[in-house]
């Protein structure tokens, strides 16, 4: 295999040890979650660790990753890095890797990193967007991978009501129980709703997100657009920071980490937003 060290990690090259940095993409319905489970139990984690430990001839891969997507959550946009000391070009960790995963993950791009890179902590802003198909009659195809959603959903109080949470806020009534933010203030730098045929697009990035936070928003926006509730409830349900007034947690299966945020020094591709049957939607932040 060719061993091709680019001038930004060639100090770690020096050391032996090389930062890499992965563009992930998948489908996360048969899997809990990013993050390793027990044993037994599938996860994204897993399945990358294996795929880029046979590349790496053998030697252990351990993965730290930009978000730990819940279980059936998907991504187009997901960012991991690892550290080893086998060098691999960079194509031959794209194919190397691709060659032995399953068919619902795949490696978009690969680029070698210096050592205070790192996936989580160096990410500025994280993107996702939750998709709802809205018809009366639940969808064959996509099943999995839309939010079907049987009421009519009027788009534009659905956008009304989500002005209120654009901003720096206390989030708490968008939190799971089980979350382990240090703080509930976040910055929502970006949220809009958007049709592309039947389906209607969240689309929101901020600094960083809550436990089920965008599905929370989604639920409380679902139900508004229906007409169940009036557009000043999410704005109530903001101020009044308690989750069980939040109705409920919407499903996961729409929902897509996108993109990932990083400072420019690092020079990270940049994919055309996804997920891919969504592809031909404008980018609205240009």
């Amino acid at each position: 295999m060719t061993h091709v060290v680019p001038d930004a990690a060639a100090q770690e090259a020096a050391a032996g040890i090389y930062r890499i940095a992965l563009g992930v993409e998948y489908k996360g319905s048969r899997y809990r979650g990013f993050q390793r489970q027990i044993k037994g139990v599938p996860s994204i984690q897993e399945a990358l660790e294996k795929a880029l430990g046979r590349v790496a001839g053998g030697a252990p891969v351990v993965l730290s990753c930009a978000g730990r997507t819940d279980a059936m959550v998907h991504a187009s946009g997901q960012v991991v890095h690892f550290d080893t000391p086998v060098a691999r070009s960079e194509h031959t960790w794209i194919m190397g890797a691709n060659a032995n995963l399953p068919n619902d993950i795949s490696v978009t791009w690969a680029k070698a990193m210096p050592r205070h890179f790192d996936a989580r902590f160096s990410a500025m802003a994280r993107r996702y967007r939750y998709v709802i198909y809205n018809d009366p009659i639940r969808p064959a195809h996509l099943a999995e991978e839309v939010t079907w959603n049987h009421r009519p959903l009027d788009i534009q109080r659905m956008r009304e009501a989500a002005r209120c949470l654009v901003g720096t806020h206390d989030f708490s009534a968008f939190r799971a129980r089980q979350c382990q933010a240090k703080s509930p203030v976040k910055t929502v730098h970006h949220l809009e709703l958007i049709e592309h045929g039947r389906m209607i697009v969240l689309d929101i990035r901020a600094n960083a997100f809550l436990h089920h936070m965008v599905r929370n928003i989604s639920g409380v926006l679902m139900t508004i657009g229906a007409g169940e509730r009036p557009e000043e409830w999410a704005q109530q349900v903001l101020e009044g920071r308690i989750r069980r007034e939040g109705g409920v947690t919407a499903h996961p299966y729409g929902l897509y980490l996108v993109r990932v945020e990083y400072p420019e020094e690092f020079e990270l591709p940049q994919r055309y937003l996804g997920p891919h049957f969504l592809s031909g939607l404008p980018d609205s932040m240009g």
